[in-house]
């Protein structure tokens, strides 16, 4: 194992300039190992992962059982070319189909969260035969021009010409309004700009259930209900983007689940493959029938991936993890609402199941960026991983594998709460 500093050293030799500062931490561990909800650096040291490598690894770092098909279908065929007859990838369309909601039962497979949201917005287009798209501010969508364009992070859009068929509207986050009169404004927002392109010209809105990246922003119960009316009345198409939200982690099978809606095209990836590059766009039978033209993915769907995502698929249902999440993310939510009362830095508390977010701010209400570097490193260093997201990068991101225990939250709570003790110390 060559360390840390080799690694930091080799990205800056041989790795595009994007790729070199990405990582949490002044002093960055080398992670050489992994072993369901636990971490393992090159000096053996361990961590309770509370970021499950963004919401990838749902159930869990090397899961043997998963691991075990991935090998088993290494050592018969690793991949031909989805143009030949094999099993595993109408197996798992088969298997998707059952849990995917309502009437969505067709897959498209591919590699990644990008490349599905790009086929989405492309089925949308063939379907509809429109041209454009709402978006909502703070929303992620991928790497693709596309789906960059599609983007409202202003640190993932590199590309400054991107397209202009794309229209940003607000989203739930509004400083001088409550959830609900915000996600009213959202959807006025999404209303006026259908009034002034045209129902006629816009094939889909592209949304997250809980934006991710965008600082863990959870809609009201009601607001897609509402959102999907408007889209139904003006024969807009909803693509719901589950690549971070999906496969148990808010304690249903989907996000959007929790919000009793069905979307007329779903993508997922992440989770699916635990690790495993694979991702899908899916839809119903009548959306499905706009595709005909031939195309292909040429590893989506390989052998691996496939056999590994009907491993994930089997041991969500067979492990209860919906349940799990749902359980564990009550206990999580209410010990971090018990710190929000006892710091006044946290300002908000918010997410469904193992998705959660705490909003950090400085007295004067800007955002705590520094304040959250430095809460991440301490809680490193006491064996704690935790993400961060949000446009200010100051909300500490709760996504760990649903594998976790209830005294693993116990732990982070205990150390977040010294942690936290210490930093104020510090600012004041």
């Amino acid at each position: 194992m060559i360390g840390a500093e080799k690694i930091i050293e080799k990205k800056k030799e041989y790795l595009f300039p994007s790729s070199q500062g990405n990582h949490f931490y002044k002093n960055p561990p080398q992670i050489v190992k992994g072993d369901m909800q636990y971490l393992y650096d090159d000096k053996d040291n361990k961590y309770i992962d509370f970021f499950a490598g963004v919401s990838v690894m749902n159930c869990g770092h090397c899961n043997k059982e998963i691991v075990e098909a991935s090998i088993n279908q290494m050592r018969t065929l690793q991949h031909t070319t989805i143009l030949y007859l094999t099993e595993p990838m109408v197996n798992l369309a088969e298997k998707l189909a059952t849990v995917l909601p309502g009437d969505l039962r067709r897959s498209f497979f591919c590699c990644t969260g990008s490349e599905a949201n790009e086929g989405a917005m492309l089925l949308a287009r063939l379907y509809t035969g429109k041209n454009e798209f709402i978006a909502l501010n703070n929303g992620l969508h991928g790497r693709t021009y596309l789906t960059m364009s599609a983007t409202a992070i202003p640190m993932w859009r590199a590309d400054q010409d991107l397209s202009a068929s794309i229209h940003f509207a607000k989203n739930i986050i509004n400083e001088k309004l409550n959830i609900d009169e915000a996600a009213k404004e959202s959807l006025r927002s999404i209303e006026k700009i259908i009034n002034t392109r045209g129902a006629e010209n816009i094939a889909a809105l592209i949304a997250e259930p809980i934006q991710g990246n965008g600082g863990i922003i959870t809609p009201p119960l009601w607001y897609f209900k509402e959102l999907k009316s408007i889209l139904e009345k003006n024969k807009i198409l909803l693509i719901i983007d589950e690549v971070q939200t999906g496969f148990a982690r808010t304690g249903k099978m989907f996000a959007i689940e929790n919000y009793d809606v069905v979307p007329d095209i779903i993508t997922v990836a992440k989770a699916l493959g635990n690790g495993m590059p694979i991702s899908a766009f899916c839809t119903n039978d009548e959306i499905a029938k706009a595709f005909t033209k031939p195309s292909a993915s040429t590893l989506g769907g390989n052998p691996v991936s496939s056999a590994t995502a009907i491993a994930v698929l089997d041991y969500i249902e067979q492990n209860q993890l919906c349940k799990k999440a749902e359980e564990l993310g009550i206990i999580l939510k209410g010990k971090l609402e018990n710190l929000k009362n006892k710091h006044n830095i946290i300002k908000d508390v918010r997410g469904i199941g193992l998705m959660l977010g705490a909003e950090l701010v400085k007295e004067n209400g800007e955002p705590a960026s520094e304040e959250t570097d430095i809460i991440l490193e301490k809680l490193k260093d006491r064996g704690l991983i935790v993400g961060k997201n949000g446009l200010g990068r100051n909300v500490l991101a709760f996504q760990p594998p649903l594998v976790i225990t209830e005294e693993n939250i116990e732990t982070l709570i205990t150390n977040l709460d010294q942690v936290l003790d210490q930093v104020l110390d510090q600012v004041k």
